[in-house]
């Protein structure tokens, strides 16, 4: 069975399918990439799907599962390299991808999570209404 390679950079995972995705291959993705973002304290994920021509309802709801797992591990997902054939597709399929961004390249993917962990910090930083209210 052809595992799917998983990269770190920084604090982002970067997972870059390049095989055919089988089930087996595919739920092996999932577990494999739920393991290392435990172990690695990373707070995003990046799915690089630029050597897929094709896609199928299989996939599309592989890449929102990983989303969906991603999240609960408190990781944000973007798939970059989409090609609009593929696009379409997932269109087509009535398939939304929910909770999963995209970007046209694992440049603008990397921007699109720290943007997204500088709001988050930023957020948890704010001083709390009724802490100061009360202070």
């Amino acid at each position: 069975m052809e595992r799917v390679p998983i990269l770190k950079i920084g604090d982002i995972l970067l997972v870059s399918i390049q095989v055919d995705m089988s089930d087996q291959t595919a739920v092996q993705l999932q577990e494999d990439l739920a393991e290392r973002i435990v172990a690695t304290g990373s707070h995003g994920v990046i799915i690089d799907i630029t050597a897929l021509d094709i896609v199928d309802s299989f996939v599309g709801r592989m890449l929102s599962t990983i989303a969906s797992i991603s999240k609960v591990l408190d990781a944000e997902t973007v798939v970059v390299g989409m090609r609009p054939a593929v696009a379409i597709t997932l269109v087509e399929l009535g398939l939304s991808l929910n909770g999963i961004r995209t970007a046209l390249n694992v440049e603008r993917g990397m921007e699109q999570i720290a943007a997204a962990r500088a709001d988050e910090i930023e957020f948890d930083d704010e001083p709390d209404v009724e802490t100061t209210a009360s202070a």
